[in-house]
Order: structure tokens, then sequence, then C-alpha cells
């Protein structure tokens, strides 16, 4: 439904984004991941209309996204947007009248979406009044209040406690459940894997690798094993061509890297040949080691 396509900015000759395309389907969470300075926010204030592309389009549901389209997503920025002196369900309500809805619908909502993120009981407060993860809570309110048709969160998770980050988990995947495609960019990554249907790593403006979790597993140039096995030779790996280590465990274990060529069963073997094998297993990669793989590529 969403897609962004060749785009490209600068900022007084520093490139924020090169040639960067990716979609977002109906229903979809999409994690956009890439150190600080890669060009995540640039590309999500493209997406939204806050910035202008040098080059490239962002598609709404198949054509040009216009000012209409906008008005229906919702944007939760990385520097909250907040009134201070507000009181916060006073500020919901506003913002859902921005977005068009009616008086009525608007207190509906706001009162909602307070109850959804447990901060129903803080509705009459000043926003500066509340704590640091509370206004997260809030500034969260104020991108869902209108009901989006598109939501896109930028370190939406940051500065939330664990049952904070678990209420938005969850109200992410209400939004999606009901066809909202949802992306959001975020430094946990451990977070990002557990929730996200398909993941976009940027890199210096560049778009380095995308997919499912899976799919970027299946892709990965590394072939890692765990092994325990009872020897007296601890390093009986040593002598195969084409099996190194990668780094060594508690207990004996080792976790060796094999190339390309080399066929695990005849590591499997071997190993059995020197004594007890109590654990033989490939080891998955997590999105963090992923990401430290190909931004290192």
């Amino acid at each position: 439904m969403l897609e962004l396509i060749d785009l490209a900015r600068s900022f007084d000759g520093t490139v924020a984004l090169d040639g960067v395309s990716f979609s977002v389907a109906r229903g979809r969470i999409v994690g956009f991941v890439g150190r600080n300075g890669a060009g995540k926010t640039t590309a999500m204030r493209v997406a939204l209309g806050v910035l202008e592309a040098d080059r490239g389009e962002v598609w709404w549901k198949g054509r040009p996204a216009d000012a209409a389209a906008r008005r229906r997503f919702g944007y939760m920025p990385e520097e909250r947007g907040l009134y201070p002196k507000m009181r916060v369900h006073e500020q919901l309500v506003y913002f859902a009248r921005l977005h068009g809805l009616s008086k009525r619908r608007a207190n509906e909502r706001a009162r909602e979406v307070v109850e959804a993120l447990g901060v129903a009981d803080r509705a009459k407060d000043r926003v500066e009044a509340l704590s640091l993860g509370n206004q997260q809570r809030v500034q969260l309110a104020a991108a869902l209040v209108h009901r989006p048709e598109l939501l896109v969160l930028d370190e939406p998770f940051s500065g939330l406690d664990p049952v904070g980050a678990d209420a938005l988990a969850e109200i992410l995947r209400t939004e999606a459940a009901r066809g909202v495609p949802v992306v959001f960019s975020s430094h946990q990554l451990e977070l990002v894997e557990r929730l996200c249907d398909e993941v976009v790593l940027i890199d210096e403006g560049r778009i380095v690798a995308k997919g499912s979790i899976a799919d970027l597993r299946n892709s990965r140039r590394r072939r890692l094993f765990r092994l325990e096995v009872t020897t007296t030779d601890p390093s009986w790996w040593e002598e195969l061509p084409g099996v190194e280590l990668e780094r060594s465990l508690p207990g004996g274990g080792v976790i060796l890297e094999l190339a390309e060529a080399f066929d695990p069963q005849r590591l499997l073997d071997v190993a059995r040949s020197m004594g007890d094998v109590t654990h033989f297993s490939d080891v998955q990669p997590t999105l963090a080691e992923l990401f430290r793989e190909v931004v290192r590529a």
C-alpha cells in the first residue's frame, strides 16, 4: 500500500538518501533499522510530505501520495511534537479534529486511546506534568486518535519501560490485524525481530538488505554450527580445511564457521570419532548479528 520509490535527498551536499525503495503492504509490520544518521528519519519525513525528495516518488494505494492521502496517516516523530501546557485529553481531541473527526467522535477516540495506552488516569493532566514514558504514550495516542490508515513511527519504544513496550507492541499488532500497514524505526533490534513481519536495513542512505528475518538468515554468507563434544582434544577441529573457530563457549563447546563447500555431516562424523557429541546444531543469527554482517560487507 505504501511504496517508496528511488528516493534521494541531500542536505548541503551531504547525501541522506540514495535510491531508497521499499514497500509496506496492508496489515504488515515493517521494522526500519539503521545506525544513527543512516537516513531513517529523512525517509519517513519524505513519505509523510514533511520533506521533499530531490528524486523519487511516494505512492499510496497505487497512486502518488497527496495531501489528502497523507491526512489519513498517523505519524509519531522521534522529537516529541506535543504541546506541554495542554491537557492530555484536550490535546488528543485537537489532533483528532485536525484530521477531520467530528467533536463528538474526537472525544470518543481520545478516551479510547488513553484507555488502551494506560494513561486514562492522566487525561486531565498537562503533558509537562507527565513522566517521559507517559509523554511517549500520549505521543503515540496522538498518532492513533484519528484511526489512521497507515502508521509511521520513529523510535516509538524509546523511553518506555517493559510494560509500556509490551502494551505498544500489542497495539501495533492490533492495528496491523485490522489491515493498517505499520512501519517503525527502532534501535531495539530484539524487539524488532520479535514483532516485525519484515525488516528493511539502511546504511549511509542506501537499503542494504530487506525481507523477512527468515529471508535475511537464508541469504547470509556465514555458516555457523554449535558443537559440544566430550573429548580429550579440545582443538579436534583445527586440522579440518574449511573449518574455522568463530568462538569458544563456556563449558567447552565451540561455534565453528564452515566454508560453503564443507559438508556439516562430515563435521559431525569427525566430532563423533573424537568422542561423545552432546550437542550439534546450526546457529541462527539474531537481527543484530545480521545487521552487523551486512554493514561490514
